[in-house]
């Protein structure tokens, strides 16, 4: 899919994970978080992906779906070398008269109550296990 930044970011992560170095932690403590993100999203999203019209191999999109999560970001990603054209029909192509299928950030916007409860249970894991830490 053409990269385009985050469809959804979530305001207080860079100063979050900031806040976890000073406070002697690891900032893949998040990562674990992160993928279970993209994994719910990238899941939820699959029976959602645009099929075409019929053409020789129906369903690539949906198959070409996949997460990953990474200290900073849960990633869901779709396309292929083979699938050039997530981007196009993700994001549309108005000068190609390609309208946008954005099936991915609408499931990520659809999920929000199911991941905001994943951050907020890492984030209370992890401040659980920063209590007491002086402040420096």
């Amino acid at each position: 899919m053409t990269d385009r930044g985050p469809a959804l970011q979530v305001d207080g992560g860079r100063q979050l994970r900031a806040s976890l170095k000073r406070a002697g932690l690891d900032v893949t403590d998040l990562k674990a978080a992160h993928r279970a993100v993209a994994e719910d999203v990238a899941r939820e999203s699959r029976p959602e992906a645009p099929v075409g019209d019929g053409g020789p191999h129906p369903g690539q999109l949906r198959d070409t779906t996949r997460a990953s999560g990474t200290q900073s970001a849960a990633i869901v990603r779709a396309g292929s070398a083979a699938v050039p054209y997530a981007g196009p029909i993700h994001w549309g192509w108005p000068n190609r008269h390609i309208d946008a299928q954005p099936w991915l950030a609408d499931t990520a916007e659809r999920r929000e109550p199911v991941w905001s409860d994943t951050y907020l249970h890492a984030i209370e894991t992890i401040i659980d296990t920063i209590e007491g830490v002086p402040t420096p």
